[in-house]
């Protein structure tokens, strides 16, 4: 089997050459580096990596934004995020917009290692990232009990979704069914909980344990 070849996308130098370094020797192949977003869907169509390992803040702009670009631009190439952020929201997005998996900075070598090469692989994603984890959180649609309003398992999914601060096209993508659909739900929601917008509903769902 060849190396898998990984683009590091990354807007600091210090990050990029220390992953460049823990590549070495690894049998990962570092195919290319870029600095922006923009830079990075040009690599990603030019050299076709197998992983493409992304930060999720380059400057003002986010990274998971460019996602979606990344994977219309070569199909075939799994992102990997790679993130300082712990941040629930950040990985719901990353789940939603077809991120591969989702590593902390924090990470050591072996667990970096792990995650792209099952990337390439096609693999799970690892124990060590935190898509896994949130991944099942989002996929839960049972409705507590003794919570007073007859929300539908899928009312519950998409309120959970909500609190997690996605927007309708997010729970759209991640649910994989229409925004049409997803707002109809919305709607749904605010009137059985008997609030006036998604965060007061955000709100309710936290108080209620759905969050």
């Amino acid at each position: 089997m060849p190396s898998p070849a990984v683009l590091i996308a990354d807007d600091h130098d210090v990050v990029r050459k220390g992953l460049v370094s823990l590549f070495e020797g690894s049998g990962v192949r570092v195919c290319g580096e870029s600095t922006s977003l923009e830079e990075t869907v040009k690599q990603a169509k030019k050299l076709r990596p197998d992983v493409v390992l992304l930060d999720v803040r380059f400057g003002d702009h986010d990274g998971l934004d460019a996602i979606r670009s990344i994977r219309a631009a070569a199909p075939q190439s799994r992102v990997v995020m790679f993130s300082a952020f712990d941040n629930p929201t950040y990985v719901a997005r990353a789940i939603a917009a077809g991120a591969h998996d989702y590593l902390l900075k924090t990470a050591g070598r072996d667990e970096v290692l792990t995650a792209v090469q099952g990337a390439a692989a096609g693999d799970p994603p690892t124990r060590a990232g935190q898509l896994r984890r949130m991944a099942g959180q989002m996929a839960r649609r049972e409705t507590p009990e003794n919570l007073g309003i007859p929300l539908t398992p899928r009312e519950t999914q998409v309120l959970r979704l909500i609190t997690m601060g996605l927007s309708n096209q997010e729970i759209g993508d991640a649910l994989e069914i229409s925004v049409e659909t997803v707002k109809e739900h919305v709607q749904n929601l605010l009137r059985k909980l008997a609030v006036n917008d998604r965060t007061q509903a955000a709100v309710w769902a936290l108080r209620h344990g759905l969050g």
